[in-house]
């Protein structure tokens, strides 16, 4: 009887150590959010309404394969995003999450990106009072993924590399569609206009600039999918924004903005949009806003320590050289060697070579009033000098004259006492900073 019951004991341990493998937000009619706990399984959500803080939440799930859950999931929220956005201007966020996290009704990530999204609802009213524009609603998108394998406590930290693995697969799946119809939504309104004003005249008429802005930010392994989805998409932007591929014109991004918050992905993975951003020692103009922006916790344990050791196994028979290749600093080029077995050992963000920003405490905290003007960080933004401090509300971040100032590809590497750990990423500081990088990316009167 004994011989049976290990293996039976074994069996039981791993059914119920698995994680769920579910599609969460079944409920497909929009749902009005007012308490913890409303909304449990709804993928359209209304924060809010007619306050300050108002916004609406969307969520798009998928399978390990890279595969949605259930296209009419997407469909749905597309299609509600889309009426508000040909009827007004919007803020678009969209949150990916990582390691340990999910869907879930439950999950905290969940909890703090409302937090966000509450928090940017309120600074876009202030601002458009401030500017006398009409404040623009906000619109969030939360996308799910199996972000734990196994759920047994200790067991759980083991599935590091299954994750890995498996996030990678979700951004070259179908995240990129979503980022991409995401990007149709904030430019319906605008296409509307265009197309209306052909209809009215014989010759193409120019059409009121859009201020309909997207934002895309991951964490972890969720950062991981952002960049896997993103990278080819950020090249071909970047080098197409060049107008007849000269340097006469801004850089651009996808979206307005991409924030990676401990991203656990290789820093080789970086080296192409770090070289690009660098050759000629390129000057951006006073209106180059950032395209990028990389966090990662001095303190992160997981990317400092746990994955460089998982690399160096998975490397072991890999071929890497030396190259030479160079920074700019305030006096120009700088030449530098690239280790490319070290690059595909170490997290981007903990690889020194690509750090460009490091962000700490502010030696002495910025009191905001009530009637603060968010529109004084963009023009702060546009007279940063090589190796300059910008002052933020509770944090600083330093320039550490490795790329030109206003390179739009920001790799930062942030002090433990903001950021304690690998998912210590929703303190009121770090928050405050993002949501104030997000304000400079996203103003309607800096837009290009």
């Amino acid at each position: 009887m004994l011989k049976y019951s290990l293996p039976l004991l074994q069996l039981i341990v791993f059914i119920t150590g698995c994680a769920s493998n579910v599609n969460y937000r079944s409920d497909l009619s929009p749902c009005e959010f007012v308490n913890s706990g409303d909304c449990a399984y709804s993928a359209i959500q209304h924060y809010a309404k007619s306050t300050d803080q108002e916004y609406q939440l969307g969520f798009v799930e998928f399978d390990d394969q890279g595969q949605l859950r259930n296209r009419q999931q997407l469909s749905a929220v597309l299609d509600h995003f889309y009426s508000i956005a040909s009827q007004q201007e919007v803020l678009l966020v969209s949150f990916v999450h990582g390691w340990h996290h999910s869907a879930k009704p439950s999950d905290k990530n969940i909890t703090e990106f409302r937090n966000l999204l509450s928090r940017l609802a309120k600074a876009e009213n202030m601002n458009s009072r401030q500017n006398g524009y009409k404040a623009r609603k906000v619109l969030g998108v939360y996308v799910g993924w199996r972000g734990d394998s196994i759920t047994m406590p200790w067991v759980k930290e083991l599935t590091f590399w299954d994750r890995k693995n498996t996030a990678h697969k979700v951004g070259s799946g179908g995240v990129a569609e979503v980022f991409l119809r995401l990007e149709e939504i904030v430019n319906v309104k605008s296409a509307i206009a265009t197309e209306d004003s052909i209809q009215t005249s014989k010759n193409t008429a120019q059409t009121n600039k859009q201020s309909s802005r997207l934002i895309i930010i991951g964490h972890s392994f969720g950062g991981a999918i952002v960049s896997t989805a993103m990278h080819q998409i950020l090249t071909d932007r970047f080098i197409d924004s060049r107008s007849d591929k000269s340097f006469q014109a801004d850089a651009n991004g996808f979206g307005d903005l991409v924030v990676l918050l401990n991203p656990a992905f290789e820093a080789i993975r970086f080296a192409s949009l770090y070289d690009i951003s660098q050759q000629h020692c390129r000057r951006y103009f006073s209106t180059q806003l950032p395209k990028l922006a990389i966090l990662t916790s001095e303190s992160d344990w997981a990317t400092k320590y746990a994955f460089p050791v998982g690399r160096y196994f998975s490397t072991l028979f890999d071929s890497h050289a030396t190259l030479d290749r160079h920074y700019c600093d305030a006096n120009g080029k700088q030449a530098m060697r690239l280790d490319e077995g070290e690059a595909d050992r170490t997290s981007v963000g903990h690889f020194e070579l690509y750090q460009t920003h490091k962000l700490k405490p502010a030696k002495k905290l910025i009191k905001r009033t009530a009637d603060f003007n968010f529109q004084s960080l963009n023009k702060t933004w546009k007279q940063l000098n090589p190796a300059q401090t910008m002052n933020f509300e509770s944090v600083e971040l330093q320039h550490l004259d490795r790329t030109r100032p206003k390179n739009p590809y920001l790799n930062i590497y942030v002090d433990k006492s903001l950021i304690s750990d690998h998912n210590d990423i929703w303190g009121d500081e770090v928050v405050s900073f993002v949501r104030d990088l997000i304000v400079i990316s996203t103003s309607k009167t800096s837009a290009n």
